[in-house]
């Protein structure tokens, strides 16, 4: 019996923030220029979204505030994220009602991936009405707008979203694997597909690959030979092969925990460390309620002008004691800091997690104080889960240079 041939859909809700931010505020996205930027922060603010009228007249979706065109008199948004993520789920939920769970794979919070094979049969559509099902559905339930690509894999179903789907009046493009020589192969610049980035398209044009005819064609082993298990994948795509499955669920080898920041403003060597500290008290408490144990803290600094330095050390033996962690981290960061440069981005990692199952006490210290300082932890921990991390601070995030009370308030580095 042969292989099944599959039907991969990807729903992309059209302009998503800006979408929300118009429908909330009454307002017709197709005739409103809203943009959805925090224009509080500074002119270097990175916009989120532009309304789909804007879109049409040429403004960029991604670019700074400043770099917005001025021929336009902007309404902007604020961000909220809470806010976003409850209509990503709204929508979800939506196509969840119509296929298994097992048959979705969201890609991010305004696209996802279905794997409709089993489903046109029984719902007696062709792959293009099962698509136009469930848009309609995302538009009367949520007043969201979306458009869709599909294909016989993930790769060809998300080249017909990103590159054809704009060109087609209901949203909806196909792309088939019998059609990549026509309808693949010419595309450029290959920024346009999926997994191609600048950078990596600067890399293929020096080698004269300028399509993805150029791509599919070329020696694969000396695609491979340049970029490694990458240059086997692009060229995989380039010939319409996909073998990703929406079906397996992804099982990291091995599990961290990572949290960073881009700061306001230029920070120096003293005032960094309330930050690092401030950080390191929120990933512990997540690593705690994770029942994890780190053996590797990671510190990473970026400088304000170019540079900075990325260092990890191991723990004598696995903790989640905050100020254990804080110690290491300090050893790193004197080690390694320059204190004459300003600082304008900090990351912290712990690694090698293990589960809290047991741990050793340190022999070098009084047993009774370290069971003591864990009873405080555990109690800090509680009233945090309770009433929200602002409830018990140190003395120091009041500080000006503190910046935990405004990311407490706040989801992927954007206020709730």
């Amino acid at each position: 019996m042969g292989k099944l041939e599959r039907n991969i859909a990807v729903i992309d809700l059209k302009a998503f923030y800006s979408f929300v931010e118009c429908l909330d505020r009454g307002l017709d996205p197709f005739k409103t220029s809203l943009v959805v930027a925090d224009i509080s922060r500074s002119p270097n603010t990175i916009v989120l979204s532009v309304s789909p009228y804007l879109k049409a007249r040429g403004v960029p979706s991604r670019c700074r505030v400043k770099e917005l065109p001025k021929a336009h008199k902007y309404i902007y948004a604020v961000p909220r994220m809470a806010r976003y993520i409850e209509m990503s789920t709204k929508v979800v939920s939506i196509i969840l009602s119509l296929v298994a769970y097992e048959d979705i794979h969201v890609y991010s919070i305004d696209e996802a991936f279905i794997d409709m094979t089993s489903y046109l049969p029984y719902y007696k559509k062709t792959p293009v009405e099962f698509v136009e099902m469930i848009i309609k559905k995302i538009n009367d339930e949520t007043g969201l707008m979306a458009t869709g690509g599909i294909g016989d894999n993930f790769f060809l179903a998300k080249v017909a979203l990103d590159v054809f789907a704009k060109h087609e009046k209901n949203g909806i493009a196909v792309l088939r694997q019998n059609e990549i020589k026509e309808r693949l192969w010419p595309i450029t610049p290959l920024n346009k597909i999926w997994g191609i980035g600048p950078n990596l398209e600067r890399r293929l044009n020096a080698l004269g690959i300028y399509t993805m005819g150029d791509l599919a064609t070329s020696e694969k082993d000396f695609i491979v030979s340049k970029f490694g298990i990458m240059g086997e994948q692009m060229h995989n795509h380039a010939n319409g092969i996909d073998e990703a499955d929406v079906h397996e669920v992804y099982v990291p080898k091995e599990h961290s925990l990572n949290i960073g920041q881009v700061l306001p403003r230029d920070y120096y060597a003293d005032e960094i460390v309330t930050i690092i500290r401030e950080m390191n008290d929120d990933i512990s408490f997540r690593m705690r309620e994770e029942g994890k144990l780190t053996n590797v803290v990671g510190l990473y600094i970026g400088y304000s002008i170019e540079g900075g330095f990325a260092r990890q050390m191991s723990i004598l033996s696995p903790t989640d004691n905050a100020e254990e962690l804080m110690k290491a981290l300090m050893e790193i960061y004197n080690k390694f800091i320059d204190r004459t440069r300003a600082i304008r981005r900090v990351g912290i990692s712990y690694g090698k997690l293990e589960n809290d199952t047991f741990r050793q006490l340190n022999l070098f210290e009084d047993g009774e104080d370290q069971i003591k300082l864990i009873d405080m932890q555990k109690a800090i921990d509680n009233l945090h889960k309770k009433f929200g991390n602002n409830s018990v601070l140190r003395a120091s995030s009041l500080l000006d240079g503190s910046t935990a009370i405004e990311r407490h308030n706040q989801i992927g580095g954007h206020r709730k």
